[in-house]
């Protein structure tokens, strides 16, 4: 089967810092690098590298083409990556002595995806392909609705949390993976927790306390975090999910999926960065 990612592609720039700034604060960075990110970038290059076949729509300024080379190294497809005149999507990440972070998120071209994309780019979906989606673009709801209708499954990453978004999309989902922190937002804005909607597979990561999967039949599992000298966390939930849907993809039970996505998070963490962090299916199979 196929991934199709409707998602955002970001310039990040990453500053190195003592801890994270205070309000009114000048402080000055320890190191700095620039890199591809993006929740949607970082993703299906997370599919790619385990194992997924992936097409990602989305857009850049023309000026940034150079940009996607990870993406392609990593074996993405990115021929219904748009090129054009609207700048590109950046993000400015800090990130402490500890590894967490603080990100100021400028949308810009991921939010002028042009509406006559989306027909073209699900041309070639099939029943039973994925269609995979966060909140950093344009065009989402319109994107899962159509690929629905195909009978394509869907996977949403309901990131950054909008509340009255999320509540019109679940009704598409087939697969939602949330953070803690999310399902708590969830909880409030629907006033009941994820876990006992009908959605078909819930997946709610929770960081070092590893993740927990339910099952609209009922199934229930946990899969622990394997633990790392953590560098820096930025990219970690989308290195998750990628190989999760991967996983999936490729006829791996949700167990499995689950545990080769713990790995892969971990690895990641331990480095600094986020696509670039992002480790390969062989690094993964040698942690487990």
């Amino acid at each position: 089967m196929t991934i199709f990612n409707l998602g955002s592609i970001n310039i990040d720039y990453i500053y190195r810092l003592p801890h994270l700034v205070r309000a009114g604060e000048t402080l000055g960075a320890t190191h700095f690098e620039a890199g591809l990110g993006g929740k949607g970038a970082n993703q299906s290059i997370a599919i790619a590298r385990g194992g997924g076949r992936v097409f990602h729509g989305g857009m850049l300024h023309r000026h940034d083409e150079a940009w996607l080379a990870p993406m392609v190294e990593a074996g993405v497809d990115v021929s219904a990556v748009i090129l054009g005149d609207v700048p590109s999507g950046h993000a400015i990440v800090a990130v402490d002595e500890a590894g967490e972070n603080q990100i100021i998120l400028a949308p810009l071209s991921n939010g002028a995806l042009p509406d006559d994309m989306i027909a073209p780019f699900l041309t070639d979906a099939a029943a039973g392909d994925w269609a995979l989606a966060q909140n950093e673009t344009n065009l989402t709801a319109d994107f899962l609705t159509k690929a629905k209708t195909r009978g394509m499954q869907i996977c949403y990453s309901a990131a950054p949390f909008v509340a009255e978004v999320v509540a019109e999309l679940l009704p598409l989902v087939d697969l939602l993976i949330i953070n803690a922190i999310e399902a708590e937002a969830l909880t409030r804005a629907i006033g009941t927790a994820p876990e006992t909607l009908a959605i078909p597979h819930l997946i709610i990561t929770r960081g070092g306390a590893g993740a927990d999967y339910f099952g609209k039949d009922g199934t229930r599992l946990h899969t622990p975090a394997i633990p790392a000298e953590v560098v820096d966390t930025t990219g970690a939930g989308d290195t998750y999910l990628g190989y999760v849907l991967a996983g999936l993809d490729n006829g791996a039970e949700i167990a499995e999926a689950m545990r080769l996505a713990a790995a892969a998070a971990s690895i990641q963490v331990s480095r600094l960065g986020a696509s670039a962090a992002i480790p390969t299916l062989n690094e993964v199979r040698e942690l487990t």
